[in-house]
C-alpha cells in the first residue's frame, strides 16, 4: 500500500466536493483508475486483467491487487494460485474462488506518477464538464441572471452565469444597448454545445422567450395557469406584441397583465430597456385578433381573402388619418402583427379603397370581337367548270386579236 494521504481523506473528498461539485465516489474513482494507469506504464504494458487499486480512506492508503482463481494445480501463474498458497492467505477460501494479490510496486517511477496525475485530472475534469453539462441542459430555455464580464474583439458579450461564462452573440444583442462591464443581465439560454473542455453556452438578450419569462415571473395568473400566453413577436430594443388569453371569464388577460396602476408592465418594460409593448387581447375569430394585433390603430373592416391550412391572407381598411400608424415606422407595426397572428395582412386606407372601387366601376371590359365570316353561294360544278372554259375561251380570242394588231402595224411600218 502507498500513503497518498495524512490520516482521513475524507475531508480532502469533502473540500473537492464543496470546490468542483464533483461527487466522492466520482473522485475515488478517478484515483484507482489513475493508479492502475501508472501501474500500466510501470509495467510497461497496455493491457491487464484483473488488476485493481483498492482505497483505504481511514488509513489514506491506496494499493494495486491482482485477482487470481484458486485451482488444484497451477497451469497459468499470472492469472491462477494453488489451493495451499490460497490457504496462507485466507484460510477459508475454497477451489474456484479468487484471491486479491498486492501487487503494489515498492517504487513507481516518474513516468508512472505522471500517467497517474495525467489520468486523474482528466477524469476530474470530465467529472466536472459532464456536471456543468448536465445542469446547464436543464437550463437551456430558461432565464438566468449573470454578470457582464467583457467584450471581446468580435463584439461577443461575455457572461458569467456561475461556473461557466456564457457567450451572447453579437445577433443576440439588443441594438444600441450598451454592455458594461460589472453591471448584472438577464439573459435567454438558447443553446448548450459539448466540447472538450467546458461546455459552451450561448446566451440571448434579444429572444422573444425573454418576454415570456419576464411576464410569468411578474404577472402570478400566468404562472398559476389562468392566463395563458398565447403567441409573442419582437423586435428587440424597438418593440413587442403579446397575444394574451384568460382560461377565467372573471378575469381580465390584459389587466392582469398590466398590473394595478401599470405595475406589473412597468417593471417589465424597466427591465428591456424602455421596450415598448403592446399587449393584445387574443381572440378565435381571425377578425377580431388581426383587429387587436394592429392596435393601437383603429380598424374600419377585415375582408378574409384567403384563409386554409397553406395561406392566411386579409385586407384590412382603416381610417386615412390611421394608416401610418397601422403600418408603423418602415412597417414595424403590421410585420409585428403578421408574425404575432401568423396572418398576412394588406392594409388600405379608406381613401385608397374609394379610388379602387371607382376605378373598377368606371372601366368596363370590351368584349372580343369574332371575325365575321360572309357566306356566298357555291355554285355546282357544272356551273364552275362553264364559267372556267368560258374565260379560256375568251382569253384565246383576246390573245389572237392582239397578234394581229401587232402583224397590221409591222407591215405599215415597212410600207
Amino acid at each position: 500500500m502507498i500513503k497518498i494521504g495524512a490520516g482521513n481523506l475524507n475531508e480532502v473528498f469533502e473540500e473537492l466536493e464543496r470546490e468542483k461539485g464533483i461527487s466522492k465516489e466520482v473522485i475515488v474513482s478517478s484515483l484507482c483508475d489513475a493508479m492502475v494507469a501508472a501501474y500500466k506504464k510501470h509495467l510497461r504494458v497496455k493491457e491487464l486483467v484483473n488488476v485493481e487499486a483498492i482505497l483505504d480512506e481511514q488509513g489514506g492508503e491506496i494499493g494495486i491487487f491482482k485477482g487470481k482463481t484458486v485451482v488444484e494445480s497451477v497451469e497459468d501463474p499470472d492469472n491462477e494460485i494453488s489451493i495451499t498458497e490460497a490457504k496462507e492467505i485466507d484460510e477459508d477460501v475454497e477451489l474456484g474462488d479468487e484471491v486479491k494479490l498486492e501487487v503494489t510496486p515498492e517504487q513507481f517511477g516518474r513516468i508512472a506518477a505522471q500517467a497517474a496525475n495525467q489520468v486523474l485530472t482528466q477524469r476530474i475534469r470530465e467529472a466536472e464538464r459532464n456536471l456543468v453539462l448536465n445542469e446547464f441542459l436543464d437550463k437551456k430555455g430558461t432565464l438566468i441572471t449573470g454578470i457582464i464580464q467583457k467584450v471581446d474583439d468580435r463584439r461577443n458579450v461575455i457572461v458569467n452565469i456561475g461556473k461557466i461564462d456564457a457567450i451572447m452573440p453579437k445577433r443576440e444583442q439588443i441594438p444600441g444597448e450598451f454592455y458594461k462591464p460589472g453591471n448584472r443581465i438577464r439573459v435567454f439560454v438558447l443553446n448548450v454545445k459539448e466540447t472538450t473542455r467546458l461546455p459552451q453556452v450561448i446566451v440571448s438578450h434579444a429572444h422573444p422567450e425573454i418576454v415570456r419569462e419576464l411576464f410569468e415571473l411578474e404577472v402570478p395568473e400566468i404562472e398559476d395557469g389562468i392566463v395563458e400566453i398565447k403567441s409573442i413577436s419582437r423586435e428587440a430594443g424597438y418593440r413587442t406584441k403579446i397575444a394574451v388569453w384568460s382560461n377565467d371569464p372573471e378575469v381580465d388577460s390584459v389587466g392582469a397583465c398590466i398590473g394595478p396602476r401599470g405595475s406589473r408592465i412597468q417593471t417589465i418594460v424597466s427591465e428591456l430597456k424602455n421596450e415598448k409593448i403592446d399587449i393584445v387581447r387574443y381572440s378565435l375569430d381571425p377578425v377580431e385578433y388581426i383587429v387587436n394585433s394592429l392596435s393601437p390603430s383603429r380598424v374600419v373592416s377585415v375582408d378574409i381573402m384567403a384563409d386554409d391550412e397553406f395561406a392566411h391572407e386579409a385586407l384590412v381598411v382603416v381610417p386615412d388619418d390611421q394608416l401610418s400608424l397601422a403600418i408603423g415606422r418602415e412597417g414595424q407595426n403590421v410585420r409585428l402583427a403578421h408574425k404575432l397572428t401568423n396572418w398576412k395582412i394588406d392594409i388600405k386606407s379608406v381613401s385608397q379603397m374609394e379610388r379602387a372601387e371607382a376605378e373598377s366601376q368606371n372601366y368596363v371590359e370590351e368584349p372580343e370581337q369574332e371575325p365575321d365570316y360572309e357566306t356566298e353561294d357555291v355554285m355546282n360544278s357544272e356551273e364552275l367548270q362553264q364559267e372556267i372554259e368560258e374565260e379560256m375561251n375568251q382569253s384565246a380570242i383576246d390573245e389572237e386579236d392582239f397578234a394581229q394588231e401587232e402583224a397590221q402595224e409591222v407591215e405599215e411600218t415597212e410600207e
